[in-house]
């Protein structure tokens, strides 16, 4: 049975970092092997913000399957159908924003995994597999289990209820958005201050203590990486597309004209 290996959940599986890149600017396959060059785990195809459509994220989903890299797609906030349908799309992981109690939690691991587990609808042969024709059974259950479920831990309440979401079967990680979660904090943008290290270390614990996996999200810099790596973190998203190009062509310019003197 050929099957695409989600690299982000097998360093998980091994309580290894799985660092991933945001992908917003570059709406094509050239960068599946561009990040893979880079050593990146897996891609963050970000259906929430931009304007990449559907489409398009799972063409490069497809396309990263034989790369080693996962394709891993957020979807709007409450698009619990667009999920199913980039999973059926060839993602190898959806992540859902915005998720603030365990019942919001149950629902989405309803609607993202298979029977038993919960009650997505089956779409036929699938990328992950090649399309090879397969028993039922055998695919929908190495499917879920090569599928990376992930929800956003955003604001107070989510911190608040973080061990109740991270006890929910079927949910895989808590990611926290430290950006979002700054802002509704009313400290914008301070995505080191004491209040958001206090968040990471209660959505650390949850995870540890049900047997999930705590990510980051938002916390870019080397100082806030180290921070946040060695409180526990494991599902990184380490930078985006957008930043680290504009910072690169940024500094490269100055060396440049610095040279004239």
């Amino acid at each position: 049975m050929a099957q695409a290996i989600n690299a982000a959940k097998a360093r998980l599986r091994k309580n290894e970092l799985a660092l991933g890149i945001g992908i917003r600017l570059v709406r094509n396959v050239d960068i599946i092997k561009v990040m893979k060059s880079a050593g990146f785990d897996w891609l963050f195809l970000d259906l929430e913000h931009g304007v990449m459509s559907i489409e398009t994220a799972c063409e490069i989903a497809v396309a990263s399957q034989d790369s080693g890299i996962a394709p891993i797609v957020r979807v709007p906030y409450g698009e619990l159908t667009m999920a199913t349908r980039v999973l059926d799309g060839g993602a190898l992981g959806v992540v859902i924003p915005h998720v603030d109690t365990a019942e919001e939690a149950k629902e989405i691991a309803d609607k993202l995994r298979y029977p038993p587990r919960g009650h997505r609808s089956v779409g036929g042969g699938q990328a992950q597999f090649d399309y090879t024709p397969m028993p039922l059974g055998e695919m929908t259950k190495a499917m879920d289990d090569n599928t990376l479920v992930t929800v956003m831990i955003e604001t107070p309440k989510a911190v608040e209820n973080a061990e109740a979401i991270a006890a929910v079967p079927g949910i895989d990680c808590l990611l926290m958005g430290s950006s979002d979660l700054s802002m509704e904090l009313g400290i914008p943008g301070e995505n080191g201050h004491p209040k958001i290290q206090a968040a990471a270390d209660k959505l650390v614990a949850a995870c540890t203590k049900h047997g999930k996996w705590a990510g980051m999200g938002g916390a870019y810099g080397e100082d806030l990486l180290k921070m946040y790596i060695g409180k526990g973190m494991k599902l990184v998203l380490a930078g985006n597309d957008l930043p680290m190009l504009t910072g690169a062509a940024r500094a490269h310019q100055a060396k440049v004209r610095a040279l004239a003197g």
